[in-house]
């Protein structure tokens, strides 16, 4: 039976499904995986895995294509050039870059598809946007995983998974919903739990979550928070210490495993009422209008549409001038040095 999620009230505000509430299964249905980056990799191999008759589909050129062979991957048994692949399958999952998808569909995709077959995304950008618009005789899916690849096939391993979002854009064989559960089931993702959402609701919130918090809001916090206190005379390395190495390995994975008043719990009075003090202060009213504002642009198209004209005159650059720019940042290099120092057998400090 679903598990039930209450509101403070004891009203039920959602359910997550489990592996007992899936009974459908993949029998006598191939999927094809387009794309072999991080959840392109992880999520083929873990089909494979879970006896799913899986094969890739890649750009033989590609450097991608290189990987999938040194993982297993056989040409002509189960990696194909992507038109193959997508003749091959019944079901097509769509894991390359969200601003390639649109081009990729429309020269590789599109015309392999057939009557009945299904396409499924782990993002609901280029659907709901509408850079992708399929045509209705065919079913339209998602499965989201919660977390990037490399935790996804992680989790796997351990014999877990990672939660995710499942949503029906199409339904035209009847069957979506079955086959869609059946593939977070074989995913591992069955085990924490899944919910039924829309890519609507799905992309706005991701969107909103990556924007204002955990890949925007938290480094430009962790930037002004570490500057402040440079500004004020303090070290460096101690500055570090404080606002960047205790948040992402100590108080993050606090929060992660017990919740946010879990962590306030465990950490000293004195935190405890510092947090209580000074988090509105920061966390102000005038910061919620500035995530509102995100909300909105993400809401209305506004920030897709700027992103892919973007992506379409410049590409990368742009994006990667503004990494290149945080790469020169005091708390970067002041704490690259800090991490070789501290894990020095890990090769990989950025």
């Amino acid at each position: 039976m679903a598990k039930q999620i209450k509101d403070e009230e004891g009203k039920v505000i959602a359910e997550l499904l489990q592996d007992n509430d899936v009974t459908s299964s993949l029998d006598g249905n191939t999927l094809a995986v387009i794309g072999y980056a991080s959840q392109g990799r992880a999520q083929s191999l873990c089909y494979r895995d879970s006896g799913i008759s899986t094969i890739v589909g890649l750009r033989k050129e590609g450097a991608s294509w290189k990987q999938a062979l040194e993982d297993g991957w056989k040409n002509g048994k189960n990696l194909f050039e992507i038109g193959d692949a997508v003749k091959k399958a019944d079901i097509i999952l769509m894991l390359v870059a969200d601003v390639v998808q649109a081009e990729i569909y429309k020269s590789k995709i599109e015309p392999n598809l057939s009557k009945g077959k299904m396409l499924v995304f782990s993002h609901g950008f280029n659907i709901h946007f509408r850079q992708v618009v399929p045509p209705k005789d065919i079913d339209v899916a998602m499965i989201a995983p919660k977390g990037p690849g490399f935790v996804v096939r992680q989790e796997y391993e351990k014999g877990f998974g990672v939660p995710a979002l499942l949503a029906v854009h199409q339904n035209y064989t009847g069957k979506a919903w079955d086959i869609i559960l059946a593939m977070a089931k074989a995913l591992g993702s069955t085990k924490p739990g899944v919910y039924k959402t829309t890519f609507k609701d799905e992309v706005e919130t991701d969107l909103f979550g990556e924007q204002v918090d955990l890949c925007g809001g938290v480094v430009e916090m962790v930037k002004k928070a570490f500057e402040i206190l440079i500004e004020a005379g303090y070290n460096p390395l101690l500055a570090y210490w404080e606002v960047h190495h205790e948040l992402h390995g100590l108080i993050a994975p606090l929060a992660y495993n017990y919740g946010n008043v879990g962590m306030l719990r465990r950490v000293s009075l004195t935190a405890r009422k510092g947090a209580v003090q000074s988090g509105k202060r920061v966390m102000d009213e005038h910061v919620k209008k500035n995530m509102k504002a995100c909300l909105k642009d993400i809401q209305s198209g506004k920030f897709a549409k700027e992103w892919m004209d973007e992506y379409k005159r410049h590409g990368f650059s742009k994006v990667n001038a503004e990494i290149d720019k945080l790469e020169k940042h005091p708390v970067e290099t002041v704490g690259m040095q800090v991490r070789k120092i501290m894990w020095p057998n890990n090769k990989e400090y950025m």
